[in-house]
């Protein structure tokens, strides 16, 4: 059993992983912005927290004591580089300061290669207003990239462009380093949730993008 700090926990993606790491016998620590909003995401072994994945004092008090961290939050009310930017400095210095070693983070598959050098958002005819969202997540592995490897061990975990949260669970997928994986561009939220907590119990990568898919 394990103790998780689950960021942005009141998500699609946040609330699969809360659940997944319950049922396979871990504590979670589930942190959104207000409590009061997610009256159904408490339970048995389940601690819901109000906290701030950008600000690092706010991390390092609540990560205490824990194991593993999982950074599932965004905003959309803000630039997307500036929220993710953010949250990466803090989680570094935030987890740094609570002795957490394990953390996962979400990308988002625009950021994946096609071809050597190039990647979905370099493709000419793509949205500008996407590539602007999709250069967050750039500048956010960077920031990971210039963590002390001997303090933090990070890993971006990085769905396909269709994300079903209706779709069952299967308790299988493909991965791939920092390129789209063969074959169907979808995963259910419950698979993306196993992914990241099979990296969590048995850490297989660190700092690359973990592409993952059905």
């Amino acid at each position: 059993m394990s103790d998780i700090i689950i960021f942005g926990a009141g998500g699609r993606v946040g609330r699969a992983a809360v659940t997944e790491a319950v049922a396979r016998g871990h504590r979670v620590t589930a942190v959104v912005r207000d409590p009061a909003k997610y009256p159904a995401l408490g339970g048995d072994g389940i601690t819901v927290v109000r906290g701030d994945a950008t600000d690092a004092a706010s991390v390092a008090a609540l990560a205490a004591g824990h194991d593993a961290a999982i950074n599932a939050s965004a905003r959309l009310d803000i630039p997307s580089d500036a929220y993710f930017t953010a949250a990466a400095k803090a989680l570094v210095a935030g987890l740094g300061e609570a002795g957490v070693r394990r953390l996962l983070v979400l990308g988002i598959a625009t950021t994946l290669e096609t071809s050597p050098g190039v990647r979905i958002m370099d493709a000419p005819d793509f949205p500008a207003e996407y590539r602007a969202f999709s250069q967050g997540h750039v500048a956010e592995f960077e920031v990971l990239s210039t963590a002390d490897p001997a303090a933090l061990d990070w890993l971006m975990v990085v769905p396909p462009m269709q994300l079903d949260a209706e779709a069952p669970r299967t308790g299988g997928y493909r991965t791939a380093i920092g390129t789209v994986p063969d074959g169907p561009g979808r995963i259910s939220h419950a698979d993306l949730a196993i992914a990241l907590l099979d990296e969590i119990e048995s850490p297989r990568h660190s700092r690359v993008q973990l592409a993952v898919a059905a």
